[in-house]
C-alpha cells in the first residue's frame, strides 16, 4: 500500500507538472485602425498595406496556443462613431485567421478610440479573463471620447488587463491622451515612424503581455539632461546571464527583475556615444525602483600641426583594450569628438607627408563626464624639391626616396614635365631617379641628399 501511494504521489506531481508547462497564454487581443487615413502614403505604400504585412509577419512568430482576437475600426460607415467590429473571436482566434482578415479590411471611416476600448474592455468584463490589448491607430480620437478616462475606470473596477498603444505616423503633440490611456493600462506607448519601427515595437508589445510580472525596475537614459532614447539589457551580476531587456523611448520605462544584483547594459540610440556599461545595480523585487543611466560623454578637441602650420590627419580614439571608439579628420582644423568618460589613447596619421614620423601615439589620457580635453600633435617636415633635366628642360622620370639608415622607400612619384617636391620628415635620404619614355637608355642617378625641418633642399639632376 505505501508503494501504491507513492507512485500515486509522483503520477500526481508529473500531471501537474505537464498542467502547469502547457498552460495556455492570456489572450490577446488587436485593435486596428481601418480609418480613411489609413490609405495615407508611407515610403511609396499606403500605411494600410504597411501594417498589414507587419502584423501578419509579427503573428507568425507567437505561440501555436496563442489565442488572438481582433476588433477593427471605420472600415464600414465613412462618418459613423460606432462602427467597430470583432472580426477574430479571441475565445478562439488563431494568428491565421487574423492575418487573413486584416487583409480584407477596406479603410473608410472615423476614429472611435475611446469606444473601440470600451466595447474591448466589456467582453473582459464579462469573461471575466485577463488580456493583452494592443490598439494600433494612425490618428486621434475623432469621435469626442477620451481613452484614456475609459481605461482609468476600468482598472478602477478591476478588470484585469495590460493596453499597448502604438502610434502609426503620428505626429508631434497628437499622443498625450494615448499616452495618459498606455499609462493608465499598465502598458507602453510606442511611437513608429516606418515599417521597421512598427515591426520592432509590435514584437515588443506582444512580448510585454499581461501573463509577465509587473514592471518593477525602471531606466531612464539621459544625455546632457535630456531624455533619450536607448536599449538596456539586464545581466546577473558579473555573468552573461540575460534578465531582462527594454528600450527607453525618451522616458523611463520599466522591466521585471527578481531580488538580486545586476549590470546593466545601455545602448543609446542615434548618438555616436558608445554603450554604458553600470555594475552592481541592487534590486528588490516589491520595490519600485528607477535607474538613471547618463550618456554624458566628454569631449576631445584634436587638432594636427606640420610644423607650426594647422594639417590634415586622421585621428583615432582606442579604448585600453584598443578598440577604436572615435575618429575623425581634421582637414588643418581643430576637431571635436564626444566619448564616454574613461581612459584612451589617441593616434594621428598625418596626410600627404613622406618620411618614417607620419604616424604618432599619444600618453593615455583620461576623459571625465562633462569635460574638454585639448590633444594635438605636431610633426616636423622640411622641402624636398627634384628636378631632372636635359638640355635644361625638365623631362620625365621615376624619382624613388629612400631613408638612408633603414633603406625604407618613403616616397616615390613621376617628373612628367613639371619636377617632383615632397613634404618629407627631417633625416638622411638617397635620392634615385630612372628616366622614361624617349631618354629611359640614358643611366639612372642617385643621390644623397639632408632634409632639415622647414628647409627647402633644391635638387637638379642633368641628364
Amino acid at each position: 500500500m505505501k508503494r501504491i501511494a507513492i507512485l500515486l504521489s509522483l503520477l500526481f506531481m508529473v500531471q501537474t507538472a505537464l498542467t502547469q508547462t502547457t498552460t495556455e497564454p492570456s489572450p490577446i487581443i488587436f485593435i486596428y485602425d481601418a480609418s480613411g487615413s489609413m490609405w495615407g502614403q508611407m515610403d511609396g505604400k499606403t500605411k494600410m498595406e504597411i501594417a498589414s504585412s507587419v502584423l501578419s509577419s509579427s503573428l507568425t512568430e507567437l505561440p501555436a496556443n496563442q489565442n488572438v482576437g481582433l476588433v477593427a475600426y471605420g472600415h464600414r460607415k465613412k462618418g459613423d462613431c460606432k462602427d467597430v467590429e470583432f472580426l477574430v473571436d479571441v475565445s478562439n482566434g488563431s494568428a491565421s485567421e487574423v492575418s487573413t482578415a486584416i487583409k480584407a479590411i477596406k479603410p473608410l471611416g472615423k476614429t472611435p478610440l475611446a469606444y473601440s476600448a470600451t466595447l474591448v474592455i466589456n467582453t473582459l468584463r464579462t469573461s471575466k479573463e485577463k488580456a493583452t490589448i494592443i490598439l494600433i491607430t494612425d490618428g486621434i480620437e475623432s469621435c469626442n471620447g477620451n481613452i484614456c478616462d475609459v481605461v482609468k475606470a476600468a482598472k478602477a473596477e478591476g478588470i484585469d488587463f495590460k493596453l499597448h498603444i502604438i502610434g502609426f505616423g503620428l505626429k508631434k503633440g497628437e499622443t498625450e491622451q494615448l499616452k495618459c490611456a498606455a499609462t493608465a493600462g499598465e502598458g507602453n506607448y510606442y511611437d513608429a515612424a516606418d515599417a521597421g519601427g512598427l515591426g520592432d515595437v509590435l514584437d515588443e508589445a506582444v512580448e510585454q503581455n499581461v501573463d509577465k510580472p509587473k514592471g518593477n525596475f525602471g531606466v531612464l537614459a539621459v544625455k546632457n539632461g535630456i531624455p533619450i532614447d536607448a536599449y538596456v539589457k539586464a545581466y546577473k551580476a558579473g555573468t552573461d546571464e540575460e534578465m531582462g531587456t527594454l528600450r527607453t523611448y525618451g522616458e523611463t520605462r520599466y522591466m521585471y527583475l527578481p531580488t538580486g544584483t545586476y549590470d546593466l547594459v545601455a545602448k543609446p540610440l542615434g548618438s555616436d556615444v558608445t554603450s554604458v556599461r553600470v555594475t552592481n545595480v541592487e534590486n528588490v523585487e516589491e520595490e519600485m525602483t528607477v535607474k538613471q543611466i547618463s550618456f554624458d560623454g566628454g569631449k576631445l578637441k584634436v587638432t594636427g600641426y606640420n610644423n607650426k602650420e594647422g594639417w590634415d590627419c586622421m585621428v583615432k580614439v582606442m579604448d585600453t583594450e584598443g578598440k577604436v571608439v572615435a575618429s575623425t579628420r581634421t582637414y588643418g582644423v581643430t576637431k571635436e569628438m564626444e566619448v564616454n568618460p574613461g581612459v584612451y589613447t589617441l593616434s594621428f596619421q598625418a596626410l600627404v607627408i613622406k618620411g618614417l614620423e607620419t604616424f604618432a601615439e599619444t600618453n593615455q589620457y583620461t576623459v571625465e563626464a562633462g569635460t574638454v580635453s585639448e590633444v594635438d600633435h605636431t610633426f616636423q617636415t622640411g622641402v624636398l624639391q627634384v628636378y631632372p633635366k636635359l638640355g635644361g628642360e625638365i623631362i620625365d622620370c621615376v624619382v624613388k626616396v629612400n631613408e638612408v639608415n633603414t633603406g625604407t622607400s618613403v616616397a616615390g612619384s613621376r617628373s612628367y614635365t613639371k619636377g617632383n617636391e615632397f613634404k618629407i620628415n627631417p633625416g638622411t635620404y638617397t635620392i634615385k631617379v630612372v628616366p622614361l619614355g624617349p631618354n629611359k637608355d640614358k643611366a639612372s642617378q642617385t643621390i644623397t641628399i639632408e632634409v632639415k625641418q622647414g628647409e627647402t633642399v633644391t635638387k637638379t639632376l642633368n641628364f
